[in-house]
């Protein structure tokens, strides 16, 4: 069997939505980066973004996975919005960064990030 299906209104409510903060965006590849090295990435994320309690209906940030940023080099690459912080070499070790800089202590991690695009 699947997963339980609930409705749109509760599946927002359980992620949060309404009082998230930040959306974090995580290029798996496979064009930037090789798949493999994109998925060890997303599986840290996600993984620290729980022990951290940034996720879930009280945390501040919702987290999604994605095939292309269409930033095809340097990956895996990441945005955080609404900053609009393009980050690119997001290995493990510098996605805790940018969870503690920027996620966490609201600074942007300036020798990782290579764009800006603020949503204003």
């Amino acid at each position: 069997m699947g997963k339980t299906r609930t409705t749109p209104n509760e599946a927002a409510q359980s992620f949060g939505v309404g009082h998230l903060t930040r959306h974090l965006f995580v290029c798996l590849g496979p064009d930037c980066v090789d798949a493999d090295e994109g998925k060890a990435t997303w599986d840290y994320v996600k993984r620290r973004t729980k022990e951290l309690n940034l996720t879930g209906p009280q945390g501040p940030l919702f987290r999604t996975k994605c095939g292309c940023l269409r930033i095809c080099t340097g990956g895996p690459i990441a945005v955080v919005y609404p900053e609009g912080t393009w980050y690119r070499n997001v290995t493990p070790k510098n996605a805790e960064r940018i969870l503690q800089e920027h996620i966490i202590g609201g600074r942007v991690v300036e020798d990782l990030c290579f764009a800006r695009n603020p949503l204003t």
